[in-house]
């Protein structure tokens, strides 16, 4: 094990920082909601913060607005071990806001402020490529695929973590609204699917990208390819499955009471990279992987635990509280 942050290995995550708007009661539409709290978020930062949590080593490369909230967030990230060397703030947008609707089962509906927002405006002149270069996981979804300058900069910053040696993670996280169309979403998500190591989907988004009705093998199997080390699909509260080119599996969940779902995906991810950052021989090692995958689904169900997704991310007691438990 490392004893130091400094021998740690470096997971860069890549991509939007925002608030969301989460109403004050739970199970109310956006226009009956009586009230707001600020809740941080965008799902590249939770995985960030979802690593600094579980004492791994996390950087996170993106833009923020240079406003109040735009240097709110990049503070948070501070105050969470998040190394924010690969943050750029953009005097003449706003940082990204959402307003979200918790329904009563604890799912999201979201409505989003970004027009353009700041995140959407990084170019790929602004990039710390160093700190690109010196990451041993580069992760990123796909919302900073939907507009110029900022999908370039995405396709340049992995072009350079891959020719340094990363392993690429991707979890599309599809947030439709964001998306010009269906088809246009469905399109620039699988443009750089082939690129990817790992990938993560939900069970949601392997129906929307493959067209089918169904979760089973075949379907997951259906988005294969020859890059791939690891395909993830999570079914929420059933759990998760798991294929590589050698074997294939499923790994049971953990049965919590879900308050809030947001962050639990990225708790997940967050988990299983700070697992697999110093020893990717995991990937080809079933019973160690189960294991990492348990820790996993342990983190994600604590997060659900809590409302919002930052102060909901575990740390490594909490989850040895929970995988004891059971």
């Amino acid at each position: 094990m490392a004893t130091s942050d400094g021998e740690k290995s470096l997971i860069v995550s890549f991509g939007e920082m925002l608030i969301d708007f989460v109403p004050t009661v739970s199970g109310v539409s956006l226009s009956e909601a009586p009230g707001f709290i600020k809740a941080p978020g965008g799902a590249p930062a939770n995985v960030a913060i979802a690593v600094a949590r579980l004492g791994g080593r996390a950087a996170f490369v993106g833009k923020l607005g240079d406003d109040e909230f735009g240097h709110m967030l990049a503070g948070i990230l501070k105050q969470n071990g998040v190394s924010a060397e690969g943050i750029n703030f953009d005097t003449g947008a706003r940082t990204a806001l959402a307003f979200v609707t918790l329904r009563s089962d604890g799912e999201r509906e979201f409505m989003f402020y970004r027009n353009p927002s700041a995140d959407m405006l990084l170019r790929p002149d602004e990039l710390n490529l160093d700190l690109i270069r010196s990451a041993k996981v580069f992760h990123y979804g796909s919302i900073s695929l939907i507009v110029e300058p900022c999908r370039s900069a995405h396709l340049k910053a992995m072009e350079v973590a891959k020719e340094a040696g990363a392993l690429l993670s991707y979890d599309p996280n599809l947030r439709l609204p964001l998306w010009p169309s269906k088809e246009e979403a469905k399109k620039q998500i699988l443009s750089i699917w082939d690129k990817a190591e790992v990938i993560k989907v939900s069970d949601e988004e392997l129906m929307f990208l493959t067209g089918s009705d169904n979760v089973d093998d075949e379907t997951a199997l259906s988005l294969w390819h020859d890059n791939l080390k690891l395909l993830l699909v999570t079914l929420g509260e059933k759990g998760c499955n798991y294929y590589t080119k050698s074997f294939r599996g499923s790994v049971d969940p953990f049965h919590v009471d879900a308050v809030d779902t947001t962050g639990a995906g990225d708790s997940y991810v967050g988990a299983l990279l700070c697992n697999i950052v110093d020893d990717r021989s995991v990937l080809e090692d079933e019973a160690r992987l189960r294991e990492v995958l348990r820790f996993a689904n342990a983190c994600g169900a604590i997060t659900t635990t809590k409302k919002g997704a930052i102060p909901a991310l575990p740390t490594v007691s909490e989850v040895e509280t929970l995988l004891n438990a059971n």
